[in-house]
């Protein structure tokens, strides 16, 4: 899988700045973003208050990795299991 860094422009509080993320964080973003009933722009600026080191692209794609791991692993079912209906 080929990952595309972009500069994308937001805005964080009342002033705009970029970031350089992949796609995938991008995305990943957004989709934490909706779950959370924010917009883009208040879950940046969330996770830019939060930070205590490093660049703002950074400090996103760890916070992704974080959700990530936090979110309860689904175990993938075995094909045979998944064609006859059995739950392991």
């Amino acid at each position: 899988m080929r990952s595309v860094v972009a500069k994308r422009s937001i805005v964080i509080g009342k002033h705009k700045t970029s970031v350089s993320l992949e796609d995938q964080f991008w995305a990943a973003l957004k989709e934490i973003a909706a779950d959370r009933h924010l917009t883009l722009s208040e879950l940046v600026s969330d996770i830019d208050n939060e930070r205590k080191n490093g660049n703002l692209s950074s400090a996103l794609r760890l916070f992704v990795l974080g959700c990530f791991r936090a979110a309860p692993s689904v175990a993938p079912q075995p094909a045979a299991a998944q064609v006859s209906g059995l739950r392991f």
